[in-house]
């Protein structure tokens, strides 16, 4: 989930990301915390799509909860980051 301080500023969450490791390492999450005190952890049951950029991996996941994400993997510092949020429609 990114966070609007200012103009022009965003501030993306960390998250902790468990993956399948099939013929590549982090090829699919499969699960995911934000790095923060008693964040609950979700489960991914469906990646929607999947894309790549210079340096970064996106997916976006349909969650346990129903709800949409966009995961970012950056490689130069293999880190995860929630990127955007989408509530399930009710």
């Amino acid at each position: 989930m990114a966070y609007n301080f200012s103009i022009g500023t965003t501030v993306s969450l960390l998250l902790k990301v468990e993956c399948y490791s099939g013929y590549k390492a982090e090829e699919r999450p499969l699960r995911f915390t934000a790095r923060r005190p008693s964040a609950p952890t979700r489960e991914v049951i469906e990646v929607l799509d999947q894309w790549y950029g210079v340096g970064y991996q996106c997916f976006k996941v349909r969650a346990d909860d129903n709800h949409l994400y966009v995961l970012k993997h950056s490689e130069r510092d293999d880190a995860w980051t929630l990127e955007s949020f989408r509530r399930a429609a009710s």
